[in-house]
């Protein structure tokens, strides 16, 4: 037997004895579970995710996509993708719709219209799953009703094998899965699908290349996410990210200049580089690549009025990087550098290398080197073995920063990770009266930075309707606040001047004074 099928162990994947393999050969494998055929080409194993090898990344460039012959393979039918979790999810839809598109397929909001639904999925908290199984659960009497309905699950739920599973002997109405490093495989996965009338399995543990040339529809005119890097190799204890999404390959800094140039021509007034961990990017780059900084000065240059970036790692935030951001300009005062807590032994089993003092240190140099940024972070309450004391420490460390907002979160286990192998023993009753005080004090301090806008005079990037109100406008300001106005529509998608005449705890309220000139 070859080491490629030695590989492909599958006898740990299921566990149900009505299995019942219908061929195998080295490219896939056709089992029969509960009547339905499944294809399986390749399998999330965590064993696998977690292999860092310096092996070369090789960045691939096919001149199409999606097969000629697959061109039309969508006339006539229509596609809904849901998108769960974080921006690079929101992203990756955007690549997927603008497969589809080309695939002669159309886009619809109505579930009772798509031909194939797509659920690209979070896997960063077991809430996120429960939303998605809740969904696949609710997709069922369609799939009955209108059995040639292909319904898909990707994104990064499909990279666990604790779900993979779970699909394959609970919920026999899916069609596809497939995970977040072959995305590009859609269309011939889809092919598959339609064409086989069996559930199709494709994921890939091991991350591939660097695929430039994706179709895109992205989601609006004004706002756009560029991606300047995959993957994540921090392995912080509680996280799954470096499992879903591989280990760290960044895209060559001039593909990322010609998309931002590309988007400046287009008219686009905000751009977001998107990175798991942003600021480690370049180090896996030939060469002495000057990284993060590196790459922003360049941005920088182009006449595009905002450049924001997410998430940051604050082992990762050097000098350079803080030097170029203070240029100012285009490159907005917002610093998002999760913190996720404020004790330091908490922060050693979370795995995160570096102490409370080390962040404060970085957090201060930051604040000086551009006084007038918004500051904001992620934390988590109830790691395992947090103490009263430990989690004192973070309330007096959201005291010290002074942070203007903050994502705050419970811990929860993720299967996979080395913290799932602690013991949970911080109770649910406590882990919840931890997270309320914690938002009361993050949100009375939001409140008091708010208030130093109160009749100020901001510039903000109008992004649409308020979704509470359609009369009224909002958008937000370069430090990432809500703004909310009334005007005309007219201004959506444009950068305008507003005085706040109210200030709340997480939003500011205003008058419109006029439309901005852009100054880059």
């Amino acid at each position: 037997m070859s080491d490629q099928k030695k590989a492909k162990d599958y006898s740990h994947y299921f566990d149900f004895s009505d299995a019942r393999i219908i061929s195998e050969d080295d490219e896939k494998k056709v089992v029969k579970i509960k009547g339905r055929d499944i294809t399986i080409y390749d399998q999330p194993n965590y064993r696998s995710g977690r292999k860092r090898k310096r092996e070369e990344v090789q960045v691939i460039r096919p001149d199409h996509i999606v097969p000629s012959e697959l061109a039309n393979l969508g006339k006539g039918k229509k596609f809904l993708i849901r998108t769960y979790g974080c921006q690079m999810n929101v992203h990756d839809s955007e690549n997927m719709s603008g497969m589809l598109l080309e695939m002669g397929f159309e886009e619809t909001t109505e579930t009772s219209e798509a031909d194939v639904i797509l659920l690209n999925t979070c896997a960063i908290r077991e809430n996120a799953e429960n939303k998605v199984f809740g969904e696949i659960g609710h997709l069922k009497p369609l799939k009955l009703e209108k059995p040639e309905l292909i319904i898909g699950v990707c994104g990064c739920m499909s990279q666990e094998e604790s779900v993979v599973s779970r699909i394959l002997q609970k919920h026999q109405h899916i069609d596809l899965i497939f995970g977040t490093h072959n995305i590009h495989r859609l269309p011939t996965l889809l092919q598959g699908a339609i064409f086989g009338k069996e559930m199709v399995v494709e994921v890939w543990s091991k991350e591939g290349d660097v695929v430039e040339n994706m179709p895109r529809k992205r989601q609006n005119k004004t706002q756009a996410w560029v991606n300047i890097m995959y993957g994540c190799d921090k392995f912080c204890t509680y996280c799954i990210v470096p499992y879903t999404r591989g280990k760290e390959r960044s895209r060559l800094p001039e593909d990322i200049i010609n998309e931002v140039r590309d988007l400046a021509r287009q008219g686009y007034k905000e751009v977001t580089l998107l990175g798991q961990n942003v600021n480690a990017y370049g180090k896996d780059l030939p060469g002495d690549y000057g990284g993060l900084g590196e790459l922003m000065d360049a941005i920088h240059k182009i006449d595009i009025p905002r450049v924001r970036f997410t998430t940051s790692h604050p082992r990762d935030f050097d000098d350079h990087l803080i030097e170029v951001l203070a240029q100012g300009g285009n490159l907005v005062e917002h610093i998002h550098l999760p913190v996720q807590h404020g004790n330091t032994e908490i922060l050693k089993l979370m795995g995160r290398k570096y102490s409370r003092e080390q962040y404060v240190t970085l957090a201060s140099k930051i604040k000086k080197a551009i006084p007038n940024a918004s500051f904001t972070t992620d934390l988590i309450v109830g790691f395992p073995n947090e103490t009263d004391e430990q989690f004192e420490d973070m309330l007096t460390l959201v005291e010290e920063m002074q942070f203007d907002a903050a994502f705050t979160y419970i811990y929860s286990p993720r299967e996979g990770t080395p913290a799932a192998r602690m013991e949970d023993n911080v109770p649910m009753e406590t882990k919840k009266k931890r997270l309320a005080r914690l938002n009361a004090l993050v949100n009375s301090i939001s409140e008091k930075r708010n208030l130093d806008y109160q009749d100020q005079v901001v510039e903000v990037l109008v992004e649409g309707e308020s979704k509470k109100n359609p009369d009224v406008l909002a958008g937000r300001t370069r430090t990432n606040r809500l703004v909310n106005f009334v005007g005309p529509k007219s201004v959506i998608g444009e950068i305008v001047y507003i005085q706040v005449t109210e200030a709340k705890t997480w939003s500011l309220n205003g008058k419109m004074i006029e439309t901005a000139e852009v100054r880059v």
